[in-house]
């Protein structure tokens, strides 16, 4: 058994606490072992200037950190799963899902107690596509204003008067110990989540099977399986943060209820539905239903979004 882990993790606040939770889990269960955080700044990290859905690219979160697993510099990586792409380099991959925090977006607001309640013209930060498309849909009235950095700028913007509302992921306040912060929590009805939204990923090397064995007390299957759906989903989509997509998949017995969604930036557009089907076909069912909305009309929408702007 090692002594010494060592756990590779953006440098946010947000991603450390939840490399820290790791962290004191593996201590607590094995006190012979220590555990380290290196901290990585990534690509995503980098550029706050621009919103993601115009930086391009995938794994703007995670592509250094696994650039360091596989070069022997860490000995696994702890991610939030909305934050990476359904391809992984060879030799990785993600062995242990813990448990969920909760999947919805929340509404931040000092002065509005839901979304229903913004005056018509109030401005809402976000840089998410897949938030605006939904608010945009929800309110069209609204103004949404890209919105980048991490959980705390996002906040102090907000608290100086710069937004009406901002929407965050609930699940990343409730880990930073944020939860009075939330004003509301938007159902999976109104807003659906982000891909994996609310799940963690500890990615390792395939050739690490001890570690693997080591951690499985982490790995919580229930999630596993859901989130097994929702990347599916993804995958068929060939989808990530710079498009309009979401999905969630809720777990009941042995039945797998999968929501997806393809939407139009401007929100006009939303193509939505949802498919159950046993747990042991999860990856199938997010294919199916890849497919289906795709034949909807989904692949329309998909490609105006991929295709680059005409010249002028």
């Amino acid at each position: 058994m090692k002594t010494l882990l060592r756990i590779g993790t953006r440098a946010s606040q947000l991603a450390v606490t939840q490399s820290t939770w790791v962290k004191h889990r593996i201590e607590t269960t094995y006190p012979r072992i220590r555990v380290e955080l290196t901290r990585i700044t990534t690509k995503g990290d980098r550029i706050l200037d621009v919103p993601l859905a115009k930086v391009g690219g995938k794994g703007l979160f995670v592509k250094e950190i696994e650039d360091a697993l596989l070069a022997g510099e860490v000995d696994l990586a702890v991610h939030s799963m909305k934050d990476v792409p359904t391809e992984l380099p060879e030799g990785l991959h993600i062995g242990i899902i813990p448990m969920r925090e909760i999947p919805q977006d929340a509404f931040v607001s000092a002065r509005y107690a839901s979304l229903d309640a913004l005056p018509h013209g109030a401005k809402v930060g976000t840089s998410s596509l897949r938030r605006k498309s939904q608010l945009a849909a929800l309110r069209p009235d609204l103004t949404i204003v890209d919105l980048r950095g991490n959980i705390d700028t996002r906040l102090r913007k907000l608290d100086e008067g710069l937004f009406d509302a901002i929407l965050l992921a609930g699940a990343g306040l409730n880990r930073m110990g944020l939860q009075k912060r939330i004003t509301t929590l938007l159902s999976a009805e109104q807003m659906l989540p982000a891909i994996g939204q609310g799940s963690l990923g500890i990615e390792l090397r395939r050739s690490d099977s001890d570690l693997l064995q080591l951690l499985q007390f982490l790995h919580d299957p229930d999630t596993a399986v859901t989130v097994a759906a929702e990347r599916a989903f993804l995958l068929r989509l060939e989808g990530g943060c710079q498009v309009p997509i979401g999905a969630h998949a809720l777990l009941t017995a042995n039945t797998i209820s999968l929501t997806g969604l393809i939407a139009g930036v401007d929100g006009r557009h939303i193509i939505k539905e949802t498919m159950t089907g046993p747990a042991e076909q999860a990856a199938a069912l997010g294919t199916t239903l890849a497919e289906s909305l795709l034949a909807k009309g989904g692949k329309a929408l998909l490609d105006a979004v991929y295709s680059p702007p005409p010249t002028q």
